[in-house]
């Protein structure tokens, strides 16, 4: 269901105001101070996050966002602040950019935070959305949803509850006993809680849920407000790590990336590639298509390639030396039934239009520089990327934590302890030590299932050839063409199209035959398309890329190989200590990358993490140990 943005309105004073719910965004006067008093006053910060390597703030209304200017201000200037701070918070109705600016101006002392803040604004649509901050380390997950149904979605152990939603008698989804029980399920051990409700209903809720409750002096004239501390003895469940180093196997997207954002989380660590550079492996095409996939119901793989779409344009913005170009992108429709679908799926899901139109015809023709017989999806921020120079940007970013070592293969991978606990070598054929260290990330793609630890992984290596062609006797393009094939604006005097997809075929040479069909689909959206060029004498490129039988990424912590008896819960099955993998990319590498090393990272730092919890059992190695359990279903794929 498309989100709905909230309207920005004041009551006579300039009070922001929800009409709603009818009720005000926070108090009449002095906003800043009432969050300072109740909500870090209420939960004893910043004391409480001091010295700490992690903290998790959780608020279940984000509104004007006036309690994460505060926090993120008190934070900044506390010299003993934690290494992290993550504020998680909830918005069912979240403001427009522009909006969000006019409001916040009424506090001049958070000017420069609230810019950053609107700079970051993501897109009004449904899901988790990552905003980072202060070189990475406070990072605002922000999830666009109702909090009384995605709080069971979220994964995250949270130090400190910010419960601000509109009044429980205006808005009382957001105080139930339901939501109480939801908030006590993501607390940490001793975690706190306030609020400006003491409604005896809310105080039921929460002493139910677990929390030992307090009364203390409100905020200017209301009486009172109410604290908690979580009461329950249970272990901490999402401990942070004590040695952060690590192992990547391969400098392709996947291995660049995940290595990328682990030292950007200040680990250590050590990338061992086969090839002669990063990115010289499935990644070393001379670019592929950025986009996401929709659907009209919004399933899991249109979920997983918006999100990641988002996630990679974010990171594309940090790391400016690599290729690229938001030119946009046409996914035209096959035939009239698919255009149908197409114009449908845009009506239901209500996108903005930053993200994703539907153009008819003529518009569509308009937008590629030539004429076409059918309209289709308009991605305007889509584009092109070069996945080489992605792999060398993300492992240049951190010199100082990332030791990169190419034209070394690894042989077999060892347990071993490290201290008191396990850990992982990587070695050679003659038995020689390459890096070792407590945990080990395989991203190998297609050679992944030669190890033994994962042989029994069920990813399969698909050949793709990809042809190029000069640039100077084709008509101009301006923007990523895609049909049933695509073609990539010129890059270097070379032409982009592809790309065949073949099982069970291990032929590493350019064949004439996939150069024809790369062409001959061109050619159904482009009639006379390089209608002067003899396959015979064209050339290109041939690589394997690593797919999963859903088609989805294989992202997580190992499993043992075992069968699971029975077993249909996931995290009930065995792992292997320290061993983790993202793997199953298949032709999606530059869509599910920067996402999928966030995912990973956030589980090994026991963070919050980027995705709802029902996206990352999709994702988890273990799905294909499920014996007895019904196998995900592969998701309808329309490319």
């Amino acid at each position: 269901m498309p989100l709905q943005p909230a309207r920005l309105e004041f009551t006579p004073d300039g009070t922001p105001f929800s009409a709603a719910y009818g009720d005000v965004y926070h108090a009449a006067h002095g906003g800043p101070e009432q969050a300072r008093h109740v909500f870090l006053g209420g939960n004893e910060l910043p004391a409480r996050w001091r010295q700490r390597e992690r903290f998790v703030i959780l608020e279940t209304g984000f509104g004007l966002g006036l309690n994460f200017l505060v926090t993120w201000q008190a934070w900044r200037d506390d010299p003993q602040r934690s290494r992290r701070l993550h504020f998680v918070s909830f918005e069912k109705h979240p403001f427009t950019a522009a909006d969000l600016a006019v409001a916040q101006r009424n506090w001049p002392e958070f000017a420069a935070l609230a810019g950053e803040l609107q700079a970051h604004w993501p897109l009004p649509t449904p899901g988790i959305h990552r905003l980072r901050f202060a070189d990475g380390n406070l990072i605002l997950t922000l999830v666009l949803g109702d909090a009384a149904t995605q709080l069971r979605a979220v994964n995250a152990s949270v130090d400190a509850f910010f419960l601000d939603g509109f009044s429980p008698a205006r808005n009382p989804e957001l105080w139930s006993p339901y939501l109480c029980k939801a908030l006590a399920r993501l607390a940490a051990p001793g975690a706190t809680l306030a609020t400006w409700s003491v409604a005896g209903a809310v105080r039921a809720a929460l002493a139910d849920a677990e929390f030992d409750l307090e009364k203390r002096p409100g905020f200017a004239s209301k009486r009172h407000m109410l604290v908690g501390r979580f009461r329950s003895r249970r272990p901490d469940r999402h401990p942070a790590p004590d040695d952060r180093r690590a192992i990547v196997i391969g400098a392709g997207i996947a291995g660049s990336t995940t290595a990328h954002a682990l030292a950007g989380a200040g680990w250590q660590v050590s990338v061992l590639e086969q090839g002669s550079e990063p990115g010289c492996g499935a990644s070393s095409n001379l670019a592929g298509m950025l986009r996401p996939l929709p659907s009209a119901d919004d399933n899991r793989l249109s979920r997983l390639t918006r999100a990641g779409f988002l996630a990679t344009r974010a990171l594309l913005a940090g790391l400016p030396e690599v290729r690229w170009s938001p030119c946009g992108v046409l996914h035209l429709a096959r035939e009239a039934v698919h255009e149908a679908q197409q114009r449908r799926a845009v009506a239901q899901l209500g996108w903005p239009p930053e993200l994703l139109q539907f153009v008819e015809r003529d518009e569509a023709g308009r937008r590629l520089g030539q004429p076409v017989n059918i309209g289709g999806w308009w991605f305007p921020n889509g584009g092109w990327v070069q996945p080489s120079s992605l792999c060398k940007a993300a492992l240049a970013a951190f010199p100082e934590r990332i030791a990169t070592r190419c034209s070394v293969a690894v042989n077999c991978l060892e347990q071993v302890k490290i201290g008191a606990k396990t850990g992982w070598r990587a070695l050679d054929a003659n038995g020689t030590v390459l890096a070792e260290a407590p945990v080990l990330v395989m991203a190998s793609g297609a050679a992944a299932p030669r190890f033994a630890q994962l042989a029994w992984l069920p990813q399969v290596a698909a050949r793709g050839q990809v042809s190029h062609l000069p640039a100077a006797h084709l008509a101009p393009l301006e923007v990523v063409l895609f049909q049933s094939g695509y073609a990539i604006p010129d890059i270097d005097g070379t032409r982009l199209i592809g790309a065949s997809l073949s099982y069970d075929d291990e032929d590493p040479e350019e064949r004439v035959a996939d150069h024809a069909d790369n062409l001959a689909r061109i050619r159904l959206a482009l009639p006379g398309f390089a209608a002067d060029i003899d396959p015979a004498k064209m050339h290109g490129r041939v690589g394997f890329r690593p797919m999963s039988p859903d088609r989805l990424p294989i992202v997580g912590h190992v499993p043992e190989a075992r069968p699971s008896s029975g077993n249909t819960r996931l995290h009930n099955l065995p792992r292997q200590p320290g061993l983790w993998c993202v793997q199953g990319f298949g032709a999606r590498g530059i869509v599910w990358s920067a996402l999928m090393a966030d995912l990973l990272v956030s589980q090994l730092e026991g963070a919050p993490l980027p995705l709802e919890n029902d996206l990352v059992n999709a994702l988890d190695p273990a799905r294909f140990l499920l014996r007895d359990a019904r196998r995900p279903e592969a998701e309808t794929d329309e490319s």
